[in-house]
């Protein structure tokens, strides 16, 4: 059942003096777009008449098949904490629908859907938790962001000098007023990075936070004079930002990773959802780290996960399970980073789970030596994996792995691989600074 009906919503408009209503989705990168209405187009937005041109939609359709629907998810009516002159503003996540009434298959939303709607099939609901970082630069004198950074802290640093600390509490209470439930705030390891943790929710209700947290956490720093970044890896010799996912499945209202009696007081399902995790990392990279410079961050030597071997003990593998037990016990995914579309991420990652649950795939013994010590030898004895070296490299394990294609979608796995094969070839034609550097006046 929906929190607000219809009626509801344009009470709530009419009360708050609300003058806009920004109807919002992403597109197939996960980027934020929004049609903005006046207040007037509310009940016609509400009863699914909107339209907009889907070919100007990164990864959607081509021109000739362009007209799409909005139907806004009444559950994501939210207004935002800011005010002007003119009034107040709003916001209605939106699924995009074809003309003949049908959800539009490359929709990032319907693709997580269809993911949630198979594990539904098997028994299961999804909770997922992220822990996303990102970095707060300076501007300058024209807005444009620098790669200075606003403090010299580190690790939970108390008094970050400067700005960061003011527009991390402004940003905590903004989204407090959307309705997150807010766990954790602190100074990340690297000059001007920072993590804000908010509570777990549902599958979808989580990938919608995500979308609405790079937002609010983008407009609050511009506010402050700062630029926020969610970019993997913005500045070389310094730790990247990084988006733990921590994942869990539910049976019956009962948290089906958890029995007290398996080892570990792991349940099966939690072993053969960590082995299906495993099985398809290599291929999921390609959605979860999805750009050239996510891969400048998945190197040794930084506390990045780029081994595939899982524990419950140290974070040196991909796969981290965490000490909480009961209804608290979770997998841990590392790798993911913030420029990923999270419906996206999601989806294959719990495809990867049902199909490790489904196949019975058991993972190998959990290594609970720190890996980033081990010599190439000691971890080819266990038999420890790496994840793909770059973009290039994980889109050749996408092209090979049929059940992360499922979970895309015909449609979205086509887009999404020509685009991204696309951005490969642009990065490996240019001419560097570094190549400059190194051969101009060598050769």
């Amino acid at each position: 059942m929906s929190k607000f009906s219809k009626e509801q919503i344009l009470t709530m408009a009419n009360e708050n003096n609300v003058k806009f209503v920004r109807l919002q989705f992403s597109d197939i990168f996960g980027v934020l777009k929004n049609v903005a209405i006046t207040v007037k187009q509310l009940e016609k937005a509400l009863d699914n008449e909107l339209m907009f041109d889907g070919s100007s939609i990164e990864g959607f359709v081509r021109i000739e098949e362009s007209d799409m629907y909005l139907r806004p998810d009444l559950d994501s009516w939210v207004i935002f904490p800011w005010h002007s002159s003119e009034g107040a503003v709003a916001r209605l996540i939106c699924d995009i629908y074809t003309p003949e009434g049908k959800p539009f298959e490359g929709d990032p939303r319907f693709i997580l859907r269809r993911a949630i709607a198979e594990a539904a099939e098997m028994g299961y609901s999804m909770n997922v938790g992220p822990e996303a970082e990102f970095f707060l630069f300076h501007t300058d004198e024209s807005g444009r962001p620098t790669l200075e950074t606003h403090d010299k802290a580190s690790y939970f640093d108390l008094t970050p000098v400067d700005l960061g600390e003011n527009a991390r509490r402004d940003m905590v209470l903004a989204l407090e007023d959307m309705g997150f439930e807010i766990e954790a705030s602190h100074h990340e390891v690297a000059f001007g990075q920072h993590e804000i943790d908010f509570k777990y929710a549902d599958a979808l209700t989580t990938a919608d936070n995500i979308q609405t947290f790079k937002f609010i956490v983008r407009t609050i720093a511009q506010r402050h004079g700062l630029h926020a970044t969610f970019m993997a890896k913005p500045i070389f010799g310094i730790n990247g930002s990084g988006m733990h996912i921590n994942q869990s499945l539910f049976n019956d209202g009962k948290n089906a990773f958890y029995d007290p009696k398996g080892k570990l007081e792991l349940s099966e399902d939690c072993y053969y959802y960590i082995g299906g995790l495993m099985k398809h990392a290599r291929a999921i990279a390609a959605i979860t780290n999805p750009t050239v410079n996510s891969y400048k961050r998945l190197v040794p030597g930084y506390e990045a996960p780029v081994y595939i071997a899982w524990s419950a003990q140290n974070r040196s593998p991909l796969i981290r399970i965490p000490a909480k037990r009961g209804a608290s016990t979770r997998v841990e995914m590392r790798n993911p980073d913030p420029s990923c579309n999270p419906y996206l991420a999601i989806a294959v990652m719990l495809k990867a789970g049902l199909d490790g649950i489904k196949n019975k795939i058991s993972p190998p013994k959990a290594v609970n030596q720190n890996i980033y010590i081990m010599t190439p030898e000691e971890k080819a004895d266990l038999g420890i994996g790496s994840l793909p070296g770059s973009l290039v490299e994980a889109l050749e394990e996408l092209k090979n792995d049929q059940v992360i294609q499922c979970a895309l979608g015909k449609h979205a796995y086509s887009r999404f691989m020509e685009a991204k094969q696309l951005e490969w070839n642009d990065f490996r034609t240019k001419v560097t600074p570094w190549e400059i550097e190194q051969y101009l006046t060598k050769f």
